[in-house]
């Protein structure tokens, strides 16, 4: 039988650790399905088949942070599409607790973390119903501690090759003391709101011209705002603004081609 630990930075949550596993989010769901109440992390030191957004490829290095955080019925199901911007910040907090930094890492709508317009981490939201009509949500984060690999799409970084030794394990423990105390503000009446602001203050597009890519289609203008549930608000040519609820983003003259990878 497995054997979970409490996760003593995040009292009420608990963590299973281990040297190999195929995917730390698909491990997770399995919990899930077995009947877990949720607040369980599972991290990894190597992931075998990991996996992106859009069934793209996760790059799994040795030496990088590969966690998933399962959460049961974790709020209204509306509210879903909040989370990825909650899981973000939280990360880019816990990088700057453990670099000893101050915002080293912008945001990239919705969630990727860049240093200097190269890509540090991913995260990957995905839910489930359960059998039992229990909703499973696993956030799952990618962090390039110790290398990175060379994407076709985006520049890439990590964190020894700016200067700064953070072991996966240290990073961790500050994503998940970061990660709980969001979570729990964002559960309360008007929780997001604090989220979308620090969001915002870390945004690298904001204010600039940006192409929106989600499958074939195609949307560029101005990075003019979040709105109240942390869609991005295009600003277009005519003066009208457009609300986006998914898609890439590609600053003004970048290529849009390819696949980009979030673990």
């Amino acid at each position: 039988m497995r054997h979970a630990n409490p996760a003593p930075p995040a009292p009420g949550f608990r963590i299973e650790w281990h040297e190999s596993v195929g995917s730390t989010n698909t491990l997770a769901f399995e919990h899930a399905r077995d009947g877990d109440p949720g607040n369980l992390w599972v991290v990894a030191g190597e992931q075998t088949l990991g996996r992106g957004r859009r069934g793209r490829d996760w790059f799994s290095l040795k030496g990088n942070l590969f966690a998933s955080l399962l959460l049961i019925d974790p709020a209204d199901r509306d509210r879903l599409g909040e989370l990825p911007l909650v899981a973000a910040v939280s990360l880019a907090e816990a990088v700057d607790a453990a670099a000893g930094t101050h915002q080293l890492a912008g945001l990239k709508w919705p969630n990727d973390l860049l240093v200097e317009g190269a890509k540090l981490s991913g995260i990957l939201l995905e839910a489930e119903t359960l059998q039992d009509g229990r909703l499973a949500v696993v956030l799952g984060f990618g962090v390039n501690c110790a290398a990175h690999p060379e994407l076709s799409l985006y520049r890439s970084t990590d964190l020894m090759s700016l200067g700064f030794r953070v072991e996966a394990n240290e990073l961790h423990g500050h994503l998940a003391r970061i990660l709980a105390a969001r979570l729990g503000a964002w559960r309360r009446p008007g929780g997001f709101d604090a989220v979308r602001k620090a969001w915002l203050s870390r945004a690298v597009h904001l204010g600039k011209t940006i192409t929106v890519r989600n499958g074939d289609r195609e949307q560029t203008g101005t990075f003019v705002d979040l709105d109240s549930r942390g869609h991005l608000i295009l600003g277009l040519d005519n003066g009208s603004r457009q609300t986006i609820f998914a898609g890439d983003v590609f600053p003004q003259g970048s290529q849009p081609e390819g696949s980009p990878s979030i673990p």
